[in-house]
């Protein structure tokens, strides 16, 4: 079997030759301790890599073009504080920076007027959304047959299409728990400016590219549950998922995965309803019974 053909397979409970085998890999800092550990080339340390299924990357960008400029704003003894290209604001040790999160302290969206000057960057007629090597990537991804994920991922952790995700990304997650009730009409337009754009980025990869499954990014939970209720979770996304999904199925493509970690029992009924019919990853330190779900 292709690895397409074998993830499309095993997704809708039907026969494989073997299961599906996928790995993100680790870290660099992780590499650096192998190394240190064993005395291994990091090509012996990866060798295992050989044995995944090949997944291809369409490359099909949803960030805000043009992006901020990425830059040091301060920093003191035992800390850096930069802007990246979305913008966000935020602190880092110098020493292992990767070993802890940032702490994220400035977002570019704080209300109507930043995010009317940001909305415009999201268009989605500009033409480097694509790749230059496009038609390239699509005859290899024919002839292959990898797995090729629709799934936006940029700077910063943010990877269209996205609701929620692309709200708390602009706005810091306090502000925009805020807005759902201080201001819902901005919280509405941003969401319903991501559905839009997705829509239009994505509409020439669901046409030509053998596409296996399209991702979703959201991160709205945390090991208590979701972080907004399932009741704004309907008012504000599902008619927007649905408009995607049904897209999304109208090209033949009937995985759709979300992306999100903490306890997410409280919205597998709305994603299941809205047309997603996948969750990756699991956090099981969040009470997620992967076999109950399953």
């Amino acid at each position: 079997m292709t690895p397409h053909d074998r993830f499309l397979s095993l997704m809708r409970f039907q026969p494989v030759d073997r299961p599906t085998l996928s790995e993100w890999g680790p870290w660099e800092t992780t590499l650096e301790l192998w190394q240190a550990e064993t005395g291994l080339l990091v090509e012996e340390l990866l060798a295992w890599q050989r044995e995944c299924d090949l997944v291809a990357d369409p490359a099909v960008d949803f960030s805000m073009r043009p992006a901020f400029p990425e830059e040091t704003i301060s920093e003191d003894a035992d800390t850096i504080t930069r802007r990246d290209g979305m913008g966000q604001v935020y602190r880092v040790f110098k020493e292992n920076p990767d070993t802890s999160m940032p702490e994220f302290i400035g977002f570019p969206v704080r209300g109507w007027e930043d995010w009317k000057r940001i909305k415009p960057l999201f268009d989605p007629t500009d033409p480097m959304r694509y790749p230059v090597d496009w038609e390239a990537r699509l005859a290899r991804m024919r002839v292959e047959r990898p797995i090729t994920k629709l799934y936006g991922f940029v700077a910063s952790y943010y990877g269209g299409p996205s609701l929620f995700g692309f709200v708390r990304m602009l706005m810091g997650p306090e502000a925009a728990l805020y807005a759902f009730y201080d201001e819902p009409e901005l919280v509405h337009d941003m969401m319903e400016t991501a559905a839009e754009f997705s829509l239009a980025v994505m509409d020439r990869a669901l046409r030509e590219a053998p596409i296996t499954y399209v991702q979703f990014w959201e991160d709205m939970c945390y090991r208590g549950g979701p972080l907004i209720s399932p009741a704004l979770a309907r008012e504000f996304m599902v008619p927007r998922y649905k408009r995607l999904t049904e897209r999304i199925r109208a090209a033949g493509i009937d995985i759709i995965v979300v992306d999100s970690d903490g306890d997410v029992r409280e919205l597998i009924p709305l994603w299941l309803e809205s047309g997603i019919n996948g969750i990756m990853p699991f956090e099981q330190a969040a009470g997620n019974d992967l076999y109950a779900y399953r």
